[in-house]
């Protein structure tokens, strides 16, 4: 059994890069520029300040939390607000993955930092559900996550055969983790369907949907699966998530196959039978609809790589 979580980060095609740590003592402050992808920094020892650009105030993050910045902005991190920032590539004239970046001696303030590479096309699905900064803290979970992150200084440190690819892993399981607290963290006016999954049940119906696409679902046959009525389920569903069930639906399922169309050689007939439509003419409507341009032009449009550049044009938000 799968869930909507998991479905949305396997969409993603997640590759995720460990980059390094940095290491510094006294007063500091170092600027990073605009960032694609997720960036996360884990704190180890010391503690810092960090600014996002577009955030009213700046974050502090002590030892054994974490920060993740979803939004690509540029953003600093400091010992001191005050002091004033340099650029932290100035650091790294020889710059290797892997590497630990000593500053003014080092010994005082620790943190192991990474980033992930998101799919083309269908980072919309979990970042623009994120806030400019998740500042991770919560004491439920936190346990997992330190021990992922004191495992990720030991690979980077002793440089044993494949501590790369451990070291990936293991950043994964940082950025799941702090979307799960994140989750049961959200706030009560959080709209979308990362924070939906916090209700038992839209969860249950979120499931539904992901784990059968292509089912006749209706509104009634969802409100059965939240065990509601038809009235309120519709209405609590567009509150938590932003759209109407059958809106979802059909995003979701547009959502599948654009990364069919991208990723198989399954036709749009077959891709349509699938999820659920009964002709490829109203698939095709539906995707349209939802893409802003046919199954067939995006097919086309993915195979040259010009897909994501077509819908930052067009402004198309698929979830």
């Amino acid at each position: 059994m799968t869930d909507p979580l998991s479905d949305v980060l396997s969409l993603l095609k997640l590759r995720s890069y460990v980059s390094g740590g940095f290491d510094a003592s006294g007063d500091w402050a170092v600027r990073f520029g605009p960032h694609d992808g997720i960036k996360f920094h884990a704190v180890l020892s010391g503690q810092c300040w960090v600014f996002v650009d577009g955030e009213p105030e700046p974050v502090k993050v002590i030892a054994g939390e974490s920060f993740i910045l979803a939004r690509g902005r540029p953003f600093r991190i400091a010992s001191d607000m005050a002091v004033e920032a340099i650029d932290f590539r100035t650091l790294l004239p020889d710059v290797q993955d892997g590497r630990i970046v000593t500053y003014n001696k080092g010994g005082e303030f620790l943190s192991i930092g990474g980033y992930f590479t998101l799919a083309d096309g269908q980072a919309d699905l979990l970042l623009n559900m994120l806030p400019l900064i998740i500042h991770v803290r919560d004491e439920p979970g936190l346990s997992t996550l330190r021990w992922c992150v004191e495992r990720m200084r030991q690979e980077l440190r002793e440089r044993q055969p494949g501590g790369g690819i451990i070291a990936q892993q293991l950043a994964t399981m940082v950025l799941v983790q702090a979307l799960r607290l994140q989750l049961s963290n959200a706030r009560s006016d959080g709209v979308g369907w990362l924070f939906a999954l916090a209700d038992k049940r839209m969860r249950a119906v979120i499931n539904a949907m992901h784990e059968a696409p292509g089912t006749k679902w209706t509104l009634q046959t969802l409100a059965g699966q939240a065990a509601m009525s038809r009235t309120a389920f519709a209405l609590k569903f567009k509150e938590l998530v932003g759209l109407s069930p059958m809106d979802y639906l059909t995003r979701w399922r547009m959502t599948l196959a654009a990364d069919k169309l991208r990723h198989s050689r399954d036709s749009v007939a077959e891709i349509a039978r699938a999820l659920g439509y009964e002709s490829e003419n109203s698939f095709s409507t539906a995707f349209k609809r939802v893409m802003n341009c046919s199954p067939r032009q995006y097919g086309r449009r993915a195979s040259t790589g010009n897909v994501s550049a077509k819908q930052n044009e067009t402004g198309t938000r698929v979830l």
